[in-house]
């Protein structure tokens, strides 16, 4: 196998596949990135055998092959050349050269067909929509994932893709969050759930075009430009969110995000290491925000304006969970919707977006004043 490539585009592509490759692999393959030419460019795959990257670089193939080679010693040497050519060959026994202008390079490569091969999406259910709003989506949701293994359902995104609107939905059992959009569906209805690495590599490394989902019984890909990232689905029951939201949350207040936002930063700080525990009273036109930490022998509270008319209710959060909800709010204004200091509090923007719609909800804390 030989061909001539641009170091600059090399790196970027290497970069965005690497993210699939395992820090401490069972398989010393796994460590390495597959090459091989296709159509006249150069195709690199990675895998954790849960989660695929793929990625076409453009280049000059002079002789087609396949090869696998250590993937972070060759990104750690390429990124520090300038864009400049690189040569790579290969011989019989998969030793890896390469040459630029400034040096040589040897690398010791594997048979490419020892390499694990890609999950089949032949038959698969296919969802057209755009990267950003797939993006959005990602990065709307993930936040609430969780990472308790006794939960593996939970553990992932759930997509409920529907004909005319889609929600997709993350929970911990302390956060929820639901998107609902209309510019993702599908001809045929389908759920999945897809787990957290895999949302995060899609994220990072897909382009801004067109983003093709497939889906199969066991896998889900994710596909835009030269791009692809390939996932194992979790084929796990995922549990009755619509139950936990509250239908009657009658109380209403309206703040400023941002105002809101860096008062809970604040006042956290001297919260309780342990619970992250803060109050919220609200009482007319203002809310006041406060902490305490009795081991420390340390308290704060702010009082900030805000629209709210119903009568005074007190009740508690976790400034953490609190503070990721309010960051994912895209308004100015955050709409808080509640109902009694032991029901789970509703968060949304004080006005939606045009094609998508987001509730939030975080769990109380008990306060000793109840």
């Amino acid at each position: 196998m030989k061909f001539n490539v641009s170091s600059g585009e090399l790196v970027k592509s290497l970069s965005a596949v690497a993210g699939a490759v395992p820090a401490k692999a069972t398989l010393a393959i796994l460590e390495m990135v597959l090459f091989e030419s296709e159509n006249g460019k150069l195709k690199l795959s990675a895998t954790d055998l849960e989660v695929s990257t793929v990625k076409y670089v453009s280049a000059e193939v002079e002789e087609d092959g396949s090869v696998a080679i250590p993937a972070r010693r060759l990104l750690d040497t390429l990124r520090q050349l300038p864009d400049i050519p690189v040569h790579f060959s290969v011989d019989e026994n998969f030793n890896v050269k390469f040459k630029t202008d400034r040096g040589n390079y040897r690398l010791a490569g594997q048979n490419g067909d020892e390499f694990p091969e890609m999950p089949d999406l032949s038959e698969s259910i296919t969802i057209e929509s755009s990267t950003s709003v797939i993006r959005d989506a990602i990065q709307k949701t993930s936040f609430a994932v969780s990472s308790d293994d006794l939960r593996p359902a939970m553990m992932g995104v759930y997509f409920q893709i529907g004909t005319e609107e889609s929600k997709i939905v993350a929970t911990d059992g302390h956060r929820l969050v639901r998107l609902t959009s209309t510019e993702i569906t599908a001809d045929d209805a389908i759920n999945f759930i897809v787990p957290d690495k895999a949302l995060n590599l899609t994220a990072k490394s897909l382009e801004e075009l067109a983003c093709s989902i497939q889906v199969s019984e066991d896998h889900v890909s994710f596909k835009s430009g030269n791009t692809q990232i390939i996932g194992r689905l979790i084929n796990q029951q995922y549990p009755n969110y619509e139950s936990v939201i509250p239908q009657d949350n009658d109380k209403k207040l309206i703040v400023s995000k941002e105002l809101m936002l860096s008062t809970v930063k604040r006042v956290s700080i001297f919260s309780s290491h342990t619970t992250r525990q803060i109050r919220l009273k609200m009482e007319q036109d203002k809310i006041a925000i406060s902490a305490e930490d009795i081991d420390m022998s340390s308290e704060a509270r702010e009082v900030v304006e805000a629209e709210y008319s119903d009568e005074a209710m007190e009740i508690g959060f976790n400034a953490r969970y609190l503070s990721d909800v309010l960051n994912n709010v895209d308004h100015t204004d955050v709409l808080f919707e509640f109902s009694t200091p032991n029901r789970a509090g509703i968060v949304k923007p004080a006005e939606q977006e045009k094609n998508s719609e987001i509730l939030m909800l975080v769990m109380p804390v008990m306060l000793n004043s109840y």
